[in-house]
């Protein structure tokens, strides 16, 4: 197997919101909005912030995006992260998210964040060890306000 992460383009959206979906089928609660996941919306996010889709061989097989603080300049929001089921436990996703970490700090960005859901604690764990912290002080700006408030977490660039 030959792991790649490229930059995500917009003609990606409806393979980046499958992605989506089947990564998150029976690992995220059913109440959770990226279940019904859109390409329109993916476009949307793709050209307001970015994206990244890891391949094995050609095969797209994992996405993350970012959109930038809706009210913080220099502030990244890490969202939608997932790899698919049968290739999960091979510690994959670090990729996805080292791809973000150095985007950022690449494009001169200070600060990434991202929100971890109450019910996956165990997340915590995984992004402490890329050097993200638990910022009990910050919401998340894209909380579905239906469910419990997610955890947020950020990471310092600069």
């Amino acid at each position: 197997m030959k792991f790649v992460v490229r930059t995500a383009a917009d003609e990606d959206a409806p393979i980046i919101a499958g992605l989506t979906r089947n990564a998150w089928a029976g690992k995220v609660s059913v109440t959770s909005s990226g279940h019904r996941e859109t390409a329109v919306l993916v476009a949307e996010h793709l050209r307001q912030g970015g994206g990244f889709i890891l391949l094995n061989e050609n095969e797209p097989i994992g996405s993350v995006r970012w959109l930038p603080h809706d009210t913080e300049p220099g502030c990244w929001e890490i969202l939608r992260m997932g790899v698919l089921p049968e290739y999960r436990g091979n510690n994959l996703s670090q990729h996805l998210l080292e791809a973000v970490i150095h985007h950022g700090r690449d494009s001169g960005i200070g600060e990434l964040r991202l929100a971890v859901r109450s019910d996956q604690p165990k997340l915590v764990d995984f992004y402490s060890a890329f050097a993200f912290e638990l910022a009990e002080e910050l919401e998340y700006s894209h909380a579905n306000p239906l469910e419990p408030a997610p955890l947020v977490m950020r990471r310092t660039l600069r």
